[in-house]
């Protein structure tokens, strides 16, 4: 029987290398000079400080370009309220991993109302689909991608 899982998973060395090179760039761009601004990457969380909430928005993009020069998908961040303290703003950016049970009902939902002949089964943060014949888990595959999910998602095993 063929299968193969439907993961969210991100490249933490990515996002580590994508952190530092944001880092640099502040290090030697104009509007940063003088300016006591950085990015902090510590257990799947990205801090931004910088002295004005202007600056965080700036760093924010930065970051996003980043990620993307990088193949990491930048709907994997969640932006979380910025911060006030003294002379200055902070932003926690959380790097969003695997798949919570919502998002696993809602593929089973998907792959289900489409009626192919495929099995699915909820594994911890990952989604299995299996099924007798490879065309069966190909349209299954492209159905997932074609719904609107806020998540990237990744295949990965397909075994025949």
């Amino acid at each position: 029987m063929s299968s193969f899982d439907i993961v969210s998973e991100v490249d933490t060395q990515e996002v580590i290398n994508a952190v530092d090179q944001c880092n640099r760039e502040i290090d030697s761009r104009f509007d940063f000079r003088s300016v006591e601004a950085n990015f902090d990457y510590t257990d799947g969380c990205i801090r931004l400080s910088a002295e004005a909430e202007i600056q965080i928005d700036q760093m924010l993009d930065i970051l996003r370009a980043k990620l993307v020069r990088r193949n990491i998908d930048p709907e994997i961040m969640k932006l979380e309220d910025k911060e006030h303290r003294g002379k200055r703003f902070f932003r926690n950016v959380a790097i969003r991993e695997g798949i919570d049970s919502d998002l696993a009902r809602r593929l089973v939902k998907i792959i289900k109302e489409e009626k192919l002949k495929v099995q699915t089964a909820i594994q911890g943060d990952q989604v299995r689909v299996s099924g007798k014949k490879r065309d069966d888990l190909q349209k299954a595959i492209a159905l997932i991608k074609e719904a609107d999910l806020t998540t990237p998602l990744q295949f990965k095993n397909f075994r025949d």
